[in-house]
């Protein structure tokens, strides 16, 4: 088990070291996040499974507060509303359970962060879909090489592993560093 232990930690370490290469698109995403908030716009956030947490998660972080004692921000995540989500769900399909909540939700200048560690969730892609024809901006988190939601994403961070796990723990450091950027960018504005 000890080698296990060390063997899975050496690979959290790589894949962590590695997603520096990814400071310039987690940079571009925070400058669009604060533009959005700074001109009355909200984030909406969407994922499934450990990517719903990681949406609730950021939105929770905002909307309270990351570091700084600040204003709330306006952040939604579309994963924590079972009403909405069963029901959508048994009326529509799984693929609407975002969707539906962005057709219902969103504005124009509204940021959609969809979050697939896959990039090709159907479900998190119709939600992009639906942000576009809204003209909503629309940024990824991923993994792999991108999958789907790569091509529908204004901008998108693609985490440097194939491993969902590893994915996941870069997802967690991108959805700090982006607290982090959205905070210190709105004591700027």
């Amino acid at each position: 088990m000890q080698q296990f232990i060390g063997e899975y930690i050496d690979e959290h370490q790589s894949v962590l070291s590695q997603l520096v290469a990814c400071a310039p698109d987690i940079e571009r995403v925070a400058q669009h996040c604060v533009a959005a908030i700074a001109r009355g716009n909200k984030l909406l956030l969407c994922g499934n499974g450990g990517s719903a947490a990681d949406a609730q998660h950021m939105a929770a972080e905002l909307v309270g507060r990351f570091v700084s004692d600040r204003p709330a921000l306006a952040a939604v995540a579309l994963t924590t509303d079972t009403s909405a989500l069963t029901a959508i769900a048994n009326d529509y399909g799984y693929d609407a359970v975002f969707s539906r909540q962005v057709a219902g939700l969103a504005k124009a200048g509204d940021v959609l962060l969809a979050i697939s560690t896959s990039g090709n969730s159907a479900s998190v892609l119709a939600a992009c879909e639906q942000a576009r024809s809204l003209d909503c901006e629309v940024f990824g988190l991923t993994g792999r090489d991108g999958g789907a939601l790569k091509a529908v994403s204004d901008e998108v961070v693609i985490a440097p592993s194939d491993q969902t796990a590893h994915i996941q723990e870069c997802h967690i450091v991108i959805v700090h560093l982006l607290c982090a950027l959205i905070e210190q960018g709105l004591d700027l504005v």
